[in-house]
């Protein structure tokens, strides 16, 4: 039997219903609504050196700091500058009552001459009585004695004179001076109060804030990470390198560039990084020690660096970031992506793209890997591609 016309007519509709559903994608919009091939916007990737940087929190450190404290017990007589002001080193700072200094000074001087002045009379009796033991008129034990008196003359002589100069060091700490030049805080005491030997408490601190230390903290990891990409040649050390830049805590920049002074060799067990510490000059004092701050630090440069936006890149159902291209033969391909970090809007890839490849920026909706499009040149606001980043025209040079 032959179907009739109204079963031909029921086929015709399902076909045409069933096609209708091939050609739309899940949101219900047609893949191709020209029915031509179709069109993506797409960038030519290409490379030139990039300079990377890192930005690490850190407190300001002094660059020198004294705590003052007495070196002998006594009253404060004096208190002999302003807190807050610019101290000098060797400039006194507190005066200590020296009157039971300088009396143990004037009697140590005073046993020193008692002990000097009955050095001569030892000596020559021992240098008589050794002549008469040579003439056999005193025994050798006269000899003896007179030589022992003497050489007890010259230690008594010897120990007057560490005594006097005992005497004269501690009169000597009776005024307080500043070991260091900076700026001293408040005082801790006035003028009448009892202060003792090497007390726990510091009377005032004096910190040297020109130079000033920032001390950064940096993961062990990321230092890892630095060694092997400048031992694999990934990365090379600049003219700057080492160099430093410093944001304040108002986002303001620091008008003076610092330098890298050190890494600690000892990893902080609790947070698994190390101290690093940098020197800035700090002519106007705008740097405070405690202040939080942040330090841009010049890693180095990456010879052939690859930078794409970020709007070219998903992440696939395993979470790994991918990018589609478009191959020579305007088919797309998908590429599995090693991304080193942000910067800005862009992406810093480090594995799977290579110079000349066409990243897809817009379209991807309409395709799949493997489909044949028409590429175009993407144009962006100017937002949308950084400067030398990633362009159909626009190198990185």
């Amino acid at each position: 039997m032959y179907p009739s016309i109204k079963h031909i007519f029921t086929v015709v509709s399902i076909t045409a219903i069933a096609l209708n559903l091939v050609a739309c994608n899940s949101s219900g919009e047609p893949v191709n609504p020209g029915g031509g091939i179709p069109q993506v916007s797409t960038v030519t990737l290409e490379t030139a050196p990039l300079t990377l940087t890192t930005e690490l929190p850190g407190r300001t450190v002094a660059y020198r700091a004294a705590e003052i404290r007495p070196q002998v017990s006594g009253i404060i007589q004096h208190r002999r500058f302003t807190q807050g002001d610019i101290v000098k080193s060797g400039d006194v700072l507190y005066q200590i009552d020296p009157a039971q200094y300088q009396a143990a000074y004037d009697q140590a001087k005073a046993s020193l001459g008692v002990a000097q002045a009955n050095l001569p009379a030892q000596r020559s009796r021992a240098d008589r009585v050794r002549k008469l033991v040579a003439a056999r008129v005193a025994p050798q034990q006269d000899a003896d004695d007179a030589t022992a008196a003497h050489q007890q003359a010259e230690a008594a002589v010897k120990a007057a004179e560490a005594a006097l100069e005992l005497a004269r060091v501690n009169l000597s700490y009776t005024p307080i001076t500043a070991p260091i030049s900076g700026r001293i805080g408040s005082s801790q005491v006035t003028e009448g109060a009892l202060v003792t030997a090497y007390q726990p408490t510091s009377l005032a601190v004096i910190q040297q804030m020109d130079p000033i230390y920032v001390d950064v903290t940096q993961s062990t990891a990321e230092v890892l990470r630095l060694q092997k990409a400048l031992g694999e040649g990934g990365l090379t050390l600049g003219e700057n390198a080492g160099r430093v830049r410093l944001i304040l805590e108002d986002a303001s920049v620091y008008p003076q560039e610092g330098k890298l002074a050190f890494r600690d060799v000892t990893v902080n067990p609790a947070t698994g990084s190390v101290t690093v510490r940098i020197v800035f000059p700090n002519p106007d004092q705008v740097l405070l020690p405690g202040m939080f701050v942040r330090a841009v630090v010049e890693e180095g440069i990456v010879p052939r660096a690859i930078l794409i936006p970020q709007q070219g890149v998903t992440r696939n159902t395993k979470g790994q970031p991918i990018a589609w291209v478009v191959s020579t033969d305007d088919i797309v391909e998908e590429r599995l992506l090693n991304i080193d970090r942000a910067i800005g809007d862009t992406w810093l890839v480090s594995d799977g793209l290579v110079p000349g490849d066409r990243l897809i920026l817009e379209g991807r909706q309409n395709v799949r890997p493997g489909a044949i499009v028409n590429p175009i040149a993407f144009v962006g606001n100017g937002r949308d591609l950084p400067a030398g980043a990633a362009s159909p025209s626009l190198s990185m040079n």
